[in-house]
């Protein structure tokens, strides 16, 4: 275990990382850059004491379960998830939670997308990147903190009004879609506290998540059409098309509209305006 080391990369790390990043308010007081030290121990589930002492050089080797907490409180990419376990002499295993890290190649495949809207889920539900006529299309999520950006969460907790995901026809079936996707998800992270917490607050929360979280399903049906209603533009019906990253267990979601179709001019109409209030006078 390299102390040194491993308390100047904590310290790098947490530096970086803006409060709004992980749905923290900024607060008026706060006199250096990136998280508070109470921060990211409240995030990673260990004691302020325990983080402390890390990033003074003087603390004890961490466990490969503190070591997971601290990779997804400082929003660790899968390298620096890697350096942080050598450094503790740990070597690392299996990701303990679904990876949050995009390839850049799928970065750059949403920004050549601009008659379509595109997102990256991670394996909860969680839009994890977007393009812009995404966010015009479903919302702005860069406004939003980072546990509200779950569509899993969404579809089952927030308010029956809001029906901008998905059309009421259509919400049975993704809701049994997603208990599906996440049931699995559980199985393959049953070490992850998110992935506990997020079950847990769907099974609390929602007596419709508890009916299907009963029946032990797995099974999911691709959804190749969408209606997604817009607050603006009203009902939009669209292709769907889900391409799967194996290797970082995430999915793109591509939605895009038929040739000469209503919906098209709507996407196209979007594309311009984009995330700004059409109903507003600017």
């Amino acid at each position: 275990m390299d102390r040194r080391e491993l308390a100047g990369f904590l310290r790098g790390r947490r530096e970086r990382i803006a409060p709004a990043d992980v749905g923290l308010p900024a607060g008026p007081r706060r006199r250096t850059p990136g998280l508070r030290r109470e921060e990211v121990a409240q995030l990673a589930y260990i004691s302020t004491e325990y983080y402390t002492r890390l990033e003074q050089a003087r603390g004890p080797r961490p466990s490969r379960e503190v070591l997971s907490g601290l990779a997804r409180a400082l929003r660790l990419s899968d390298a620096e998830r890697d350096h942080l376990h050598h450094l503790a002499g740990a070597p690392p295993g299996p990701p303990v939670g679904p990876s949050r890290e995009v390839r850049q190649s799928i970065l750059d495949l949403l920004g050549r997308l601009p008659q379509a809207a595109a997102i990256v889920l991670s394996a909860t539900y969680e839009v994890i990147a977007w393009n812009d006529l995404a966010a015009a299309l479903l919302g702005d999520f860069s406004a939003l903190p980072r546990h509200e950006r779950n569509l899993v969460r969404h579809a089952f907790l927030a308010p029956r009004s809001d029906t901008r995901l998905h059309d009421p026809a259509e919400a049975e079936a993704f809701a049994r879609a997603a208990a599906g996707h996440l049931r699995a998800a559980a199985a393959r992270y049953p070490d992850d506290p998110e992935v506990a917490a997020l079950v847990g607050d769907l099974l609390s929360g929602s007596a419709e998540f508890a009916r299907l979280w009963a029946d032990h399903d797995v099974r999911t049906g691709p959804g190749l059409r969408k209606t997604l209603r817009h607050p603006l533009l009203g009902a939009l019906t669209l292709n769907c098309d889900v391409l799967d990253i194996a290797d970082r267990d995430q999915r793109v979601v591509i939605y895009t509209a038929d040739p000469g179709s209503p919906a098209e001019e709507a996407l196209r109409l979007l594309s311009v305006v984009g995330t700004q209030r059409m109903d507003v006078p600017g």
